[in-house]
């Protein structure tokens, strides 16, 4: 095995190998000891535990803040030294080798032995140690060594063995700066990924109105009309008609995710309906709904818009609107939680809970003027064309840090 290697990219002017170490022979990897529930108070220092350094590695927040007092994190510090800038904890329980770098001066204590404690004090550059825990060589070892079969473990033992490649000072620098900025760009894109969510699932509360309610809380400038209550029976029809003639028409499913979607993209095999006897599906035309009547509780509608005809599983409802009832506007009121009480309010079954069409039938739409509905409609489309937007950047720039950590580091 080669002692220096160098990494696939890396910054023009560094041409130099880089060193093969061991964390153990180039800093202090302890931990501390165990604070005790007794300890705990609602103010003071902060300490973590190795749940809050996965939520941290998460971009989210715990589900709460512990803290010890002054006094005690003194008393505490005064065995185990004080956590230092630069520092990294990484969980040796649970998801295990995930690390948290600590960044300033604030005082900073942490609760157990489950969190692996290196004392770096800036013998590496903080960044780069941080990132390094993230790529293949340190990852690898840390899975190797928890062992397989086992609930794994990351002990101090394996945190002084753990390998490492450095590059000199100033290249890890450069390594951490380049991943920290790019982790920046991350968190704002998940944080307006985020933030759209939120407006969304507010619209969907205000834009509706409530049960016993004519009108919602927030409604375009020009409208003041009362809404009106519609059957469903009156609104919308099965539309679904059996492939008699055994046509080639593609299979396809409706997942809570993402509605309408072939079966070949979902299944390697094609799935169930790739070899089977057609002639019992339905087919489902443009501008269809469609559902499985033992999936709508957890969100399994779609709604097709394909130019070409497309069948189903016997087992969906599949049913069309009537004119004086916009599709987009329908599509998004059943994304509300006005749909899902009704859902709970009507569904049968015992082991398993069912909602037929006749069940759909009972209930009633909320429904402005058909101008209004189209608003609506359009309102949500864009909006959800905006979080599709954020959420793909943020992928991409989540695929281009897993590719630089395999390429940017040995």
């Amino acid at each position: 095995m080669e002692n220096n290697k160098t990494p696939k990219i890396r910054f023009k002017g560094f041409t130099d190998p880089w060193e093969q170490r061991k964390l153990g022979d180039m800093m202090n990897v302890t931990s501390v000891k165990r604070i005790h529930q007794s300890d705990w108070t609602d103010s003071g220092v902060r300490f973590l535990r190795a749940r809050d350094i996965v939520a941290a590695a998460k971009n989210e927040e715990p589900d709460d803040y512990l803290y010890i007092s002054k006094e005690k994190y003194e008393e505490y510090s005064a065995l185990s030294g004080k956590v230092g800038v630069s520092d990294l904890l990484v969980t040796g329980v649970g998801t295990i080798g995930v690390p948290y770098l600590v960044r300033n001066l604030e005082p900073l204590y942490f609760k157990d032995g489950n969190i692996i404690w290196f004392q770096n004090s800036d013998k590496i550059d903080g960044k780069f140690l941080f990132y390094s825990f993230s790529a293949e060589q340190i990852q690898g070892f840390i899975n190797e060594s928890a062992g397989i079969g086992t609930v794994g473990t990351y002990t101090i033992e394996s945190g002084k063995k753990t390998p490492i490649s450095l590059p000199n000072q100033i290249e890890q620098a450069k390594v951490g700066e380049f991943f920290q900025q790019l982790d920046n760009l991350i968190t704002l894109h998940q944080r307006k990924y985020n933030k759209l969510l939120n407006v969304k699932k507010s619209m969907l509360e205000k834009m509706f109105p409530k049960n016993g309610s004519n009108i919602p809380e927030i409604r375009f400038k020009g409208f003041t009309d009362p809404w009106e209550q519609r059957k469903f029976t009156d609104i919308t029809f099965l539309s679904g008609e059996k492939n008699k003639d055994n046509l080639p028409y593609e299979s396809y499913s409706v997942t809570n995710e993402n509605g309408f979607v072939p079966q070949n993209e979902q299944f390697e095999n094609g799935g169930t309906m790739a070899t089977a006897d057609k002639r019992m599906y339905y087919i489902v035309s443009k501008n269809s709904f469609a559902y499985n009547p033992a999936r709508i509780n957890v969100g399994s509608i779609g709604y097709y818009d394909g130019p070409e005809n497309v069948i189903v599983s016997s087992l969906y409802e599949v049913f069309k609107t009537s004119e004086d009832i916009d599709d987009r506007y329908l599509w998004h009121w059943f994304k509300s939680n006005n749909f899902k009480k009704l859902i709970e309010q009507y569904q049968e079954g015992g082991v398993r809970l069912y909602f037929y069409y006749d069940k759909l039938c009972m209930c009633s739409l909320p429904t402005p003027s058909i101008q209004e509905q189209i608003k609506i409609g359009r309102y949500f489309d864009n909006l959800d064309n905006l979080i599709t937007l954020h959420q793909r950047e943020l992928e991409k720039l989540q695929n281009i840090k897993k590719s630089m950590l395999e390429k940017m580091f040995v």
